[in-house]
């Protein structure tokens, strides 16, 4: 007898229980997806939040050390070491970091001293988040602040509820 006709007898999966498993697969995926998405764009803020609150910092040392009062546009601080290049270059969607945009509005000195900033962050892409953020020289991070257009950072913190700190 040849190896061939040993193994005549022996059976393996049918073509229903492999569907049955391939089903199971499919029905543990369409839990699982959603959720991680969601994760994933919550982490996408909550390092968004992290973010404006380094700006927030680097923008306090700058304008006490090398600023002279004034504060800092997004080129000053990264050239400066405040903040690293990554968020630095957080400007457009082709750099965008954890899904987010960023930019910063220093507001002009008025006499003698700087009237303040507003960093703002706001989603790139679908994945990115849902919400936008802003912080301005108070320290204080808002969600969903009412100014800048859709796509864009915001350019104020009004209209915008304060996140825990």
């Amino acid at each position: 007898m040849t190896e061939m006709q040993k193994n005549k007898g022996q059976k393996g999966f049918s073509l229903i229980e492999l569907l049955i498993v391939v089903a199971i697969i499919g029905i543990i995926a369409a839990i699982a997806i959603p959720n991680l998405l969601a994760s994933r764009k919550a982490a996408n803020e909550a390092s968004a939040i992290s973010s404006l609150r380094t700006v927030s910092s680097a923008e306090a040392t700058y304008s006490s050390t090398v600023g002279n009062g004034s504060y800092g546009a997004m080129t000053s601080l990264s050239s400066n070491g405040l903040i690293d290049g990554k968020l630095a270059a957080a400007i457009d969607v082709a750099n965008a970091k954890s899904g987010y945009l960023f930019a910063i509005n220093p507001s002009a000195a008025t006499g003698g001293y700087a009237a303040g900033f507003t960093a703002g962050a706001a989603p790139s892409t679908a994945n990115g988040g849902t919400r936008k953020f802003a912080g301005d020289e108070s320290g204080v991070i808002v969600a969903n602040p009412t100014t800048g257009s859709t796509g864009t950072a915001p350019t104020s913190t009004a209209g915008g509820t304060p996140i825990g700190n």
